[in-house]
């Protein structure tokens, strides 16, 4: 029997009960539950006791389904909630001395968005949903009351701030010292890696970013991105199908991405 066709990105998350969570659904429709959502693992604290487990379904106020194209919150809005996503792809970004946006981060199902606006009660770029995508609205009072009951979640908290602080460290990186080749192939495998932990594919996705929206991020011109796109289907290292792309050499991606230099 052939293997099974790889799963890609991109598609929506199935509900907890099985089949597609129906797109028409009202929020208060909808269970809202941490303990049986099949992406706890992914945005809540492993190893809670049933008592936890309980107490961190009352985190979760609502869902909120986002429009491709449409903005979760704005910068300078109010600081309220932390949003976990469940389905879809957003961006992050702000405004640069020119007017145009500068992307600052790419954000999936499973991870969480809005630590921006913790620090000054207000946020400080704008979160735009890249396809038609649902989040789980957290109160941060609601987060900061059951932090001091349940252990594990403050803890979990404090994991997700340093990953953010690592993840800028390395944008760092990629915009001060690799070149136009090491900054794509270090954001192809930090994307696959990203979603393999989802269940996809580790060798085949759908960009939900433009090129455009990829040079923002990596700090390269539009046609710098298209070109080592090429560069690299040209070099056998990975094929290009519009925004479906296959890794057909993964260690030639590895190689790139991590100079000699830096090993």
């Amino acid at each position: 029997m052939p293997d099974p066709a790889p799963k890609t990105a991109g598609r929506p998350a199935a509900s907890p009960r099985g089949g597609l969570a129906p797109l028409d659904m009202k929020p208060h429709a909808i269970k809202v539950a941490c303990s049986n959502c099949n992406l706890r693992e992914l945005c809540m604290p492993l190893g809670l006791n049933a008592q936890e487990m309980s107490r961190i379904d009352e985190l979760v106020d609502t869902r909120r389904k986002v429009k491709r194209g449409t903005t979760l919150f704005h910068d300078g809005d109010k600081f309220t909630s932390l949003y976990a996503i469940r389905t879809g792809f957003f961006k992050t970004c702000v405004a640069s001395n020119d007017g145009r946006d500068q992307v600052t981060g790419f954000q999936m199902a499973g991870e969480i968005v809005g630590l921006d606006g913790i620090v000054n009660d207000r946020h400080t770029c704008n979160a735009i949903a890249l396809e038609d995508a649902e989040v789980c609205v957290m109160p941060f009072e609601r987060i900061e009351e059951l932090s001091r009951e349940v252990g594990a979640l403050q803890h979990h908290m404090h994991r997700i701030m340093s990953r953010e602080i690592v993840r800028e460290n390395g944008v760092m990186l990629l915009l001060g010292s690799m070149r136009a080749e090491e900054r794509l192939a270090a954001f192809l495998l930090n994307l696959t890696q990203r979603l393999h932990a989802r269940g996809f594919s580790a060798r085949e996705l759908v960009l939900r970013m433009t090129r455009e929206e990829i040079g923002s991020y990596l700090g390269l011109k539009l046609e710098t991105v298209s070109r080592t796109f090429s560069r690299f289907s040209e070099d056998g290292i990975v094929e290009v199908r519009q925004r479906h792309i296959r890794i057909l050499d993964s260690a030639a991606l590895q190689r790139i991405a991590t100079p000699p230099a830096c090993q």
